[in-house]
C-alpha cells in the first residue's frame, strides 16, 4: 500500500496523544489524523473534540480508528504506555512499557508499513531500541523524539537568561532523555558567538561554568519539576512531536536531537540515544559532524552505558558484540 504523506497517526490517546493531535491539526501539516488507543470510546471522543476545532484551522478529518487504517500513513506516533508517575523516573517505566509495545509495534509491521515510525512514549530511548528489534524497520524510519523537548527547555532557559530570542540560540542537550542527559557546552553558540562571550556582553563576567550547569540541571529536572505540580508533562512534548513532523513532511533536512540506534558513532553500538543528525523526508537522513570534547564524550558513553544496562534487564536481546 503506498504512503499517504497527508495522513499521520497516533497510538496512544493520553495526555500526550491528545495534545499531540491537538498541535497537529493547528499546524495544517496533514488532512487526515487517525487516533488509536486501547480504549476505542477513548480515541473517539478525543478526535471527536479536536475535529470541533478544524473550522478554525485547516480542513483536517480527524476520526478514530484501527491498525488497518493506519497501515498507509506517513508517519505513525507512538505515545501509548503508563504515565509516569511523581517521584518515578523514566527508566522505572521500562518494563510496563515495553510490554505494551509488544502488543502494539508487530500489529504495526505486519502491515507492511512503509512510512516513518516515530516513539515519543517513554523512556523513549529504550522503547525506541525496542521499537526498532519489534518491528526490523530500516534504522532511518526508526526513531524517537529523544531530547528534542530537552534541547528546547536548554534553549528557552538560556533565553531568558540572556534576554535574547531562543531561536538564535544553538545548543544540544544530547545522550538520554533522562537522568545521564547533558548539555553540550563545547558547541553552544548564539547566532555563532560563544555562549560565554555572550554572557559577558550581557554582563555577566564571572561563575560562566556554574550558571551553564546550574542551566543543565534545570532543563533535566524540568520534567519532575512539572509533574510535581500538575502530574504529567505533555503540551512541550506535543509541540517537539510536531516540529520532527514538519521536518519530515517539509523534507526540512533540519538538524534535530532526535534518539536512533547507534552502529559505532563515538565508539557506541546497539543502544538508541539521541545526537544531532540531519531529518528530512525518508527520515534520519544522515548524521553530521558534531564535535564533543574529552568530558563530553565520557559522559555519552556513560549515558549509553546506563541505557544499555537497562535493555539488559529487559526481555529484549542485544546483538553479539
Amino acid at each position: 500500500m503506498a504512503v499517504n504523506s497527508r495522513k499521520v497517526a497516533i497510538v496512544g490517546c493520553g495526555f500526550v496523544g491528545s495534545s499531540t493531535a491537538f498541535a497537529l491539526m493547528q499546524s495544517g501539516l496533514f488532512s487526515e489524523i487517525v487516533m488509536l488507543d486501547a480504549d476505542k470510546a477513548k480515541a473517539e471522543g478525543e478526535a471527536l473534540d479536536i475535529s470541533h476545532g478544524v473550522p478554525f484551522s485547516k480542513p483536517c478529518d480527524i476520526y478514530a480508528g484501527d491498525y488497518d487504517d493506519i497501515s498507509d500513513s506517513a508517519i505513525i506516533i507512538v505515545t501509548a504506555g503508563a504515565a509516569q508517575k511523581p517521584g518515578e523516573t523514566r527508566l522505572d517505566l521500562i518494563k510496563k512499557n515495553v510490554g505494551i509495545f509488544k502488543s502494539i509495534i508487530p500489529e504495526i509491521a505486519k502491515r507492511n508499513f512503509k512510512g516513518i515510525l516515530l516513539i515519543v512514549a517513554n523512556p523513549v530511548d529504550v522503547l525506541t531500541y525496542a521499537a526498532k528489534q519489534l518491528s526490523g524497520l530500516p534504522d532511518n524510519r526508526v526513531f524517537g523524539s529523544g531530547t528534542v523537548l530537552d534541547t528546547a527547555r536548554l534553549r528557552y532557559n538560556l533565553s531568558e537568561h540572556l534576554s535574547v530570542d531562543p531561536r538564535t540560540i544553538h545548543a544540544f542537550i544530547i545522550g538520554e532523555h533522562g537522568d545521564s542527559e547533558f548539555a553540550a557546552w563545547s558547541s553552544a553558540n548564539v547566532s555563532g558567538v560563544e555562549i560565554s562571550r555572550f554572557c559577558e556582553m550581557r554582563g555577566y563576567f564571572h561563575d560562566h561554568d556554574a550558571a551553564k550547569e546550574n542551566i543543565a540541571e534545570e532543563v533535566k529536572n524540568a520534567a519532575y519539576d512539572i509533574i510535581s505540580k500538575k502530574h504529567a508533562t505533555y503540551y512541550g512534548i506535543a509541540m517537539s512531536a510536531k516540529r520532527i513532523c514538519e521536518a519530515i513532511v517539509r523534507d526540512e533536512k533540519s538538524i534535530l536531537p532526535v534518539s536512533y540506534i547507534q552502529h559505532g558513532r563515538y565508539g557506541l553500538n546497539d543502544v538508541a540515544l539521541s545526537i544531532p543528525v540531519i531529518v528530512g523526508k525518508d527520515g534520519i537522513e544522515t548524521e553530521i559532524p558534531f564535535s564533543l570534547n574529552d568530558d563530553e564524550l565520557s559522559r555519552l558513553r556513560e549515558s549509553a552505558k546506563t541505557l544499555k544496562s537497562v535493555i539488559k534487564s529487559c526481555d529484549l536481546e542485544l546483538p553479539e558484540e
